[in-house]
């Protein structure tokens, strides 16, 4: 059985919403945690954080990754696998690691190209992107992210598709990638490499 707490990140329309519900599905007991969710329990006085925000927008971000935290290590303490999913990019990642009091701890970053999450984001009921445009998000990912925990390019990956690890490549058929070879911080009691692998199989294969 897979314990602790998941955090499942990238930018908007990475697919990170699908990718948390297929995995909490399949664990025999686990939560969805979805980060927004705390932003919209806000009726009124609700800033929105947009670029160069500070003040309220801001304040207001970072109580919301306190409250999903909070709420994904009392999942885990009562028996459950808390899946988290959220937008926590930039220096913003390992502050939202250091929150998190349960371990293990997985990270698994979503970073499918730019073109991918456009043609996603049109496709969606919901609109994520306002003052931010892709290209904002993903190279805020890109260039100003620390490389913590494993980072997929899911630009062509489709839930529920089985693949199998590539001899010594690195890619995977269906479209799934690693980028860099990241790993876990060192320290943290964190899932290995490969564990993170399996993490990610759990979603995509159809088996059991």
């Amino acid at each position: 059985m897979l314990d602790g707490v998941v955090l499942i990140t990238g930018v908007m329309a990475a697919g990170k919403s699908t990718v948390a519900q297929a995995l909490a599905e399949r664990l025999p007991r686990a939560a969805h945690v979805r980060g927004d969710v705390f932003r919209r329990m806000i009726v009124s006085g609700r800033e929105e954080y947009v670029p160069g925000a500070d003040g309220d927008g801001e304040s207001q971000l970072r109580l919301r990754y306190r409250l999903s935290a909070a709420t994904a290590d009392a999942y885990a303490a009562a028996g459950f696998t808390a899946v988290v999913q959220d937008v926590v990019l930039g220096e913003e990642l390992p502050a939202y690691v250091d929150l998190i009091r349960t371990r293990p701890l997985h990270v698994i970053v979503l970073a499918p190209n730019p073109a991918t999450v456009t043609a996603r984001e049109a496709g969606r009921a919901k609109t994520g992107y306002g003052a931010w445009t892709v290209e904002d998000l993903d190279r805020g990912l890109r260039t100003r992210t620390p490389r913590i925990g494993l980072w997929l390019d899911n630009s062509a990956l489709t839930v529920g598709r089985r693949w199998t690890r590539s001899s010594g490549t690195g890619t995977f058929p269906g479209g799934l990638s690693v980028l860099r070879g990241t790993g876990f911080p060192a320290g943290r009691g964190s899932a290995s490499y490969f564990r993170a692998f399996w993490l990610v199989r759990a979603v995509v294969s159809g088996a059991a």
